[in-house]
């Protein structure tokens, strides 16, 4: 699915990541942990072509960067993040949001078919967001939005979706409904590769069955998430006492001591 080997970055004459190496394989879904300013939102920024490492190599979808057309490698990545909800048109409809997916763009340019609306419909739907049809985006809850948001990533049947702190800004209740989708997106048949990023263990699902911890721009542990999250590699990682409590759905909890 995506490599990355020895990858450096740096940016104004300051180190950003430092020597990632990460592999992953088709349909493995991945966590990534870390508190904010650990890269995250970086190392994403490298998988999508925005942003060029200073050394190393790195190849995403068979694309070798340097060698390949990155608006083509975007088309199959599916990315998830608040960002894009301030660049999206609040007057148009739910569909219509999902339905440029399709074309990689914000906004509609180009004339498009009964079909692709109907399909822009079911994906909304099959995303749980059936109520949302005929819907302004403006009106919609943060909650909403998102749920609109992963169904126009998903438009394009990418290989790879990245969920990018999908659960900020959203109330205790909106959060659960959101997993719950998430959890069932990831059991359909297609269902592509998924990274779900994030600095709250509790949000992490089981299908998340591999992670990586993030720390000032390094890959501090990366493997099986049962293995990983756990008190004594948490305490290492934060470098602070920690104290995990296990939620009757099979998640962490993790708190200070």
């Amino acid at each position: 699915m995506f490599a990355f080997e020895n990858v450096y970055l740096k940016r104004d004459n300051k180190m950003i990541l430092s020597n990632i190496n990460w592999v992953v394989n088709n349909k493995e879904n991945w966590a990534i942990l870390g508190l904010n300013g650990s890269g995250k939102t970086t190392l994403l920024q490298l998988l999508n072509g925005y942003l060029w490492p200073s050394s190393g190599k790195l190849q995403v979808l068979g694309h070798i960067f340097g060698e390949t057309s990155l608006p083509e490698l975007r088309k199959s990545i599916g990315w998830v993040s608040n960002a894009l909800d301030h660049q999206l048109k609040e007057y148009e409809l739910s569909e219509q949001i999902v339905l440029s997916g399709k074309f990689a763009s914000i906004g509609i340019y180009a004339k498009v078919t009964t079909e692709e609306i109907h399909l822009a419909k079911k994906v909304l739907t099959d995303c749980g967001g059936a109520s949302l049809i005929g819907k302004s985006y403006k009106i919609l809850s943060q909650g909403e939005r998102q749920i609109v948001l992963i169904a126009r990533a998903l438009m394009a049947s990418p290989k790879l979706l990245i969920l990018d702190e999908p659960c900020n800004g959203l109330d205790l209740f909106a959060k659960n409904r959101l997993l719950e989708r998430i959890k069932k997106i990831a059991e359909f048949p297609e269902s592509p590769t998924m990274l779900f990023v994030t600095h709250h263990t509790e949000e992490i699902l089981p299908c998340f069955d591999n992670i990586i911890l993030l720390r000032d721009g390094e890959i501090t542990h990366h493997g099986k998430t049962e293995n990983l999250l756990t008190e004594e590699i948490l305490h290492d990682f934060y470098q602070k006492p920690v104290e995990l409590i296990r939620i009757k759905d099979g998640s962490i909890a993790v708190y200070p001591k």
